[in-house]
């Protein structure tokens, strides 16, 4: 596992990769399972493993936390940059702090509380667990009221963040006022698109991202990483030929909800036994897999001609 501090080149080097979570029938963690899908990853040639939302580490017991430390790890390939989440709440921040105080993680990514929370409220408790722990960490914005970009501002002028996943969900990512707002305040250099393959070309051609998050790259890495090629290249009609690959599986996510569809996705095509959802989700219901599972083959089909 990489263990450098994170720079700018560590976010424009690889699509984020944001997996699913292997578990057994009994909820325990599945080792050999995320193995695989790791290595599926490294083999497509990604380098970064952001586990956030689609490994469902907002319902994630504290008392796992380090076991789930201990295998990601152990699994990641040596120059393989693994971003572990802490969060949401409070509580489970701070003890989470104290879990990784004795690993070597160069970064993690602060999970969004909706509610109850407050702009100012979420940043004190960056602050408070920046400062128990010394890292700079991701800052995750979800939507436009958790984190205002005064306060993310503030948080990078004292040091506090390393970077900014960008995912607020518009019909037209061309038109993002807060999106604007934010890059007047912290530099785009330190912002990442992520909503996936989607709105990667109009943050990285329009707003000068750098790079993106995806959870279909779990499914299709090579695909993903040549798109990030060709926007790093300004080749933007390349760009939309292979963004094309990824629209039947992301709209199932969009239609069916993006975690638990993932999830089904990777299982579905073969690359590694997701196993059951930890509570408080659940998996996709039956009548909806077949779906699914067309569009997840049919795209792992597309990434292995590549």
């Amino acid at each position: 596992m990489k263990t450098t501090p994170v720079t700018p080149a560590d976010i424009t080097r690889s699509v984020l990769a944001v997996p699913p979570l292997a578990r057994h029938d009994d909820f325990s963690i599945n080792r050999e399972a995320n193995r695989q899908l790791i290595r599926h990853l490294e083999a497509g040639g990604v380098r970064t493993l952001l586990y956030g939302g689609n490994a469902n580490l907002y319902n994630i017991d504290v008392a796992e936390y380090g076991e789930l430390l201990d295998m990601v790890e152990a699994l990641a390939g040596a120059d393989t940059w693994v971003i572990p989440s802490v969060g949401p709440d409070y509580g489970k921040l701070m003890a989470q702090a104290r879990v990784l105080k004795s690993r070597k993680f160069p970064t993690v990514m602060v999970l969004p509380l909706k509610f109850p929370s407050t702009s100012a409220g979420t940043a004190t408790g960056i602050r408070r667990f920046t400062d128990e722990t010394g890292l700079r960490v991701i800052a995750y914005v979800k939507d436009t009221h958790t984190l205002q970009p005064n306060d993310i501002a503030a948080l990078v002028r004292e040091g506090r963040v390393t970077a900014v996943k960008y995912a607020v969900v518009l019909d037209n990512p061309e038109d993002d006022p807060f999106l604007t707002r934010l890059l007047d305040q912290v530099d785009r250099q330190m912002v990442i698109s992520g909503i996936g393959e989607r709105p990667a070309i109009a943050h990285m051609h329009k707003f000068g991202l750098l790079g993106f998050t995806s959870g279909s790259v779990c499914v299709a890495p090579r695909g993903s990483m040549a798109l990030l090629e060709a926007l790093r290249d300004g080749r933007y009609d390349d760009a939309k030929k292979l963004r094309a690959a990824y629209i039947p599986l992301e709209d199932c996510r969009d239609a069916m909800g993006p975690i638990p569809v993932l999830h089904e996705a990777v299982t579905a095509s073969g690359i590694a036994d997701m196993g059951p959802m930890l509570p408080m989700m659940s998996r996709l219901d039956e009548r909806y897999r077949a779906r699914v599972r067309t569009a997840a083959s049919e795209l792992l089909k597309h990434d292995s001609a590549l």
